[in-house]
């Protein structure tokens, strides 16, 4: 086992558990590590805080994307492809670790990792949280600490040979992008592919999102972004509803008329999937409000209302039937 202090770099200690090959990457802004991580206190124990492989998917990050924890694309410069190393990393660079890792598991978690940020620095939001919604990572942001990586690199790859993701694309890739991925939707939902139209009206929403999260809410900027996600929103609810995700489509459009309490077409979505869930009363609540707000679509919704009230008729004989047969076999016990 090779252990080698790395130059220039205050505390920082690296060992090499498993040697890599060839030389050292040439890199780039733009460039992407792919790699696992494990991350470990610097105690007896060797306490797992978080680890890579356990949340089921490798780490990327882009070079020059001032990625919060940036002693990372420092650690992995110094590797070679294939190779294991461990670091130690005094207190002076693991100050951001407990925001870095609430995003990470967010995301494990199919969550947004921007729930709940205030329009804040890095810093600024560490201090705004009174909880990461995390004990252990309470526990580093109340007091900074040196952690152990463990760091296995599986690749580098420059900026033309990958997809970028929507993260890591500059103000102008996101806007550009949100266009492109609205017709790829559109054109899958002509192919009746929902689930995948969803996909790339979910994206284009991302990255939307992601720059509005840079504008005060309400505000020009802000609202002429939020004119622009609306009917991406709307179109991903219509293909859940194709796909039966019923509940997705009451969070979704739920969300939408607390901003947009006039939005007809939002009302139509939640209504009919309210319908679907059996609500009748909140079903029939938003029909007539869509009935109300567009006059042009009194036609479909009278036609939805019919259909609701067959539907509900026929739930209603057919529980009758049952629970008739439920009581008749309790008597003949």
């Amino acid at each position: 086992m090779e252990e080698t202090y790395m130059l220039n770099v205050e505390g920082v200690r690296k060992k090499i558990l498993h040697g890599g090959r060839g030389e050292l990457p040439k890199l780039q802004d733009g460039s992407k590590f792919t790699f696992h991580f494990q991350t470990l206190k610097d105690d007896f124990e060797r306490t797992v805080i978080d680890d890579s492989r356990e949340a089921g998917m490798p780490m990327e990050i882009i070079v020059g994307k001032m990625f919060k924890l940036e002693i990372w694309e420092t650690l992995l410069s110094s590797m070679r492809i294939g190779e294991v190393a461990e670091f130690w990393c005094d207190a002076i660079h693991t100050g951001m670790y407990a925001l870095v890792s609430r995003g990470m598991r967010r995301i494990a978690e199919g969550r947004d990792p921007l729930e709940g940020q205030k329009h804040r620095c890095g810093m600024g939001n560490m201090f705004d949280y009174h909880s990461t919604g995390y004990d252990d990572l309470d526990e580093l942001q109340r007091t900074p600490q040196p952690l152990i990586f463990i760091m296995e690199l599986f690749r580098v790859e420059d900026p033309s040979a990958y997809k970028r993701d929507t993260w890591a694309m500059s103000k102008e890739e996101k806007l550009a992008a949100v266009p492109v991925l609205h017709s790829e939707g559109n054109r899958l939902v002509l192919r009746r592919e929902f689930a995948q139209a969803a996909a790339k009206y979910q994206e284009a929403v991302i990255c939307l999102r992601n720059l509005q999260a840079k504008e005060k809410p309400w505000e020009d900027g802000w609202l002429k972004l939020e004119s622009l996600v609306t009917p991406l929103v709307l179109n991903y609810c219509q293909c859940q509803l194709e796909l039966g995700e019923y509940y997705e489509v009451l969070e979704h459009t739920t969300e939408l008329l607390q901003k947009h309490n006039d939005n007809a077409k939002a009302y139509f979505k939640r209504a009919k999937a309210h319908a679907a869930v059996w609500n009748e009363r909140e079903a029939r609540e938003d029909f007539q409000r869509v009935a109300h707000l567009d006059p042009s679509m009194a036609a479909a919704v009278k036609k939805e209302l019919k259909q609701l009230g067959e539907r509900m008729r026929k739930k209603h004989v057919e529980d009758r039937k049952r629970y008739q047969g439920l009581f008749q076999s309790s008597q003949g016990l």
